[in-house]
């Protein structure tokens, strides 16, 4: 599993774009790493890991071994905005999925919602044709 990180970074790293071309020509300065903890995987599976940067990013997580066999994790990460706001996530991976957590996320209007009258004319109609095919006889 470790190689599979390992891997996954240094193809990221390889395929990211050069810093010159994110800043326009400019060379970006390297951001040091206030606080970094990890503790691998124990045999039981349990792991977690801590990271924070001097731009104000903060990530952790902390997992263990799935009922199927797969890794189980919650965590959250964050980081500052260009309008200085902290952007904030928190989440779930597990056998159900990855199931982020943020007021940054988009949201499902509430249900139920209004239905326009249109659509009510409509199923209405429909309805109305059903009954008149099934006293005619006619197969839909």
């Amino acid at each position: 599993m470790k190689t599979a990180i390992i891997l996954t970074v240094l193809a990221l790293a390889l395929t990211a774009p050069a810093p010159e071309k994110l800043t326009g020509g400019a060379a970006l300065l390297p951001i040091a790493i206030v606080r970094q903890v990890q503790v691998n995987p124990d045999a039981l599976g349990a792991h977690s890991s801590d990271f924070e940067s001097a731009n104000g990013i903060v990530f952790q997580f902390s997992g263990s071994e799935g009922v199927l066999g797969g890794a189980n994790m919650i965590g959250s990460y964050s980081y500052p905005q260009a309008d200085g706001t902290l952007a904030e996530v928190s989440f779930v991976a597990d056998e159900n999925g990855f199931q982020p957590q943020s007021s940054l996320l988009p949201v499902a209007p509430a249900f139920p919602h209004p239905i326009p009258q249109f659509v009510l004319d409509q199923i209405e109609f429909a309805r109305l044709q059903k009954e008149r095919q099934e006293r005619e006889g006619v197969r839909a």
